[in-house]
């Protein structure tokens, strides 16, 4: 475990902390701690996506890379949608 936690990158840790970050948004909208049509919702899942990306810049994964492009790209889309239906009201 210590050979392990001795070979973790400052990438690592912030991708790892992207990930809780992301799993926390969504554990707090199941126990109804957090709404997803607030705009906390798509804000924190940004954040949480955009620190996974840059892991993934120095420790490359297709397959990650595709998952949290879409990630920001719905986080985005969110954002957006709070300020429209904002300015409607």
């Amino acid at each position: 475990m210590t050979e392990f936690l001795n070979g973790l990158t400052l990438a690592d840790g912030i991708g790892s902390f992207g990930a809780l970050i992301v799993v926390a948004a969504y554990f707090a909208t199941q126990m109804r701690m957090m709404n997803s049509d607030d705009l906390a919702f798509p804000v924190v899942n940004l954040v949480g996506s955009v620190l996974i990306v840059y892991s993934l810049l120095q420790n490359f994964n297709l397959a990650s890379m595709l998952i949290e492009s879409f990630w920001i790209a719905i986080s985005l889309i969110g954002i957006i949608q709070h300020f429209r239906l904002r300015r409607a009201r």
